[in-house]
């Protein structure tokens, strides 16, 4: 699974393209610390079993704020946000849940799973595949398998629920207690294509700070 290293470093390559003018050290801090934040239900599982991935990896977390955040701006007749931080607090504000739900929740959705739509529905959900073009099938995903016979998702997608599942990390390698020599792993870079992104993630926030450093 990405580490928090890799979602962190794709948070600031997206908050770099996203914040626009408005970009700044604190900016980029908030968007990649908030990014990094849904990891804590890693240790939420550590006392509630089976809510990594689940707690924090939701739609909930992103659809809410959301909701609430273009209700304020858009609808109120005096935006508490606008008042308080002005255009740059919205923007940061809307470039924060963006991240968190594409360089975070979704992409750990594509990498065994997450449990998207907890507590609402309690159904982890592994969307884990690929999309390709042949030339005999055409356009071909597997993310999401659908049982022909019924046209319901297959089994192959979903993993089961808070009282059957269980994502080992370093801090919670099992769900009963571990054994006292258990290996502890703490990821930073599973793949070489996720150490590449984490290599161009920081780099780009670094420069781009230098950048707006130098332009002060």
């Amino acid at each position: 699974m990405p580490s928090t290293v890799v979602h962190v470093a794709i948070a600031g390559m997206m908050g770099v393209a996203l914040l626009g003018n408005r970009f700044d050290t604190k900016a980029i801090l908030i968007v990649m610390g908030a990014t990094a934040l849904i990891d804590l239900d890693t240790l939420i599982g550590i006392y509630v079993p089976g809510t990594h991935r689940a707690a924090l990896h939701n739609v909930w977390i992103v659809v809410i704020p959301a909701v609430v955040l273009a209700w304020d701006v858009k609808l109120r007749e005096r935006s508490f946000v606008l008042e308080r931080w002005g255009a740059y607090g919205y923007r940061v504000a809307w470039v924060t849940l963006v991240t968190v739900l594409f360089a975070h929740i979704l992409l750990d959705a594509f990498f065994n799973g997450v449990n998207l739509f907890w507590p609402v529905h309690d159904r982890f959900y592994d969307l884990s595949g690929k999309l390709v073009v042949t030339d005999q099938r055409g356009l071909v995903q597997t993310f999401v398998e659908i049982d022909s016979s019924t046209g319901a998702v297959d089994e192959s997608t979903t993993r089961g629920t808070t009282e059957d599942m269980h994502y080992s990390t370093g801090f919670d390698p099992t769900r009963e207690e571990p054994p006292a020599d258990v290996e502890r792993i703490f990821p930073i870079a599973g793949t070489g294509e996720r150490f590449v992104l984490t290599i161009a993630g920081f780099t780009t926030v670094l420069f781009r700070i230098v950048e707006d450093r130098r332009s002060e």
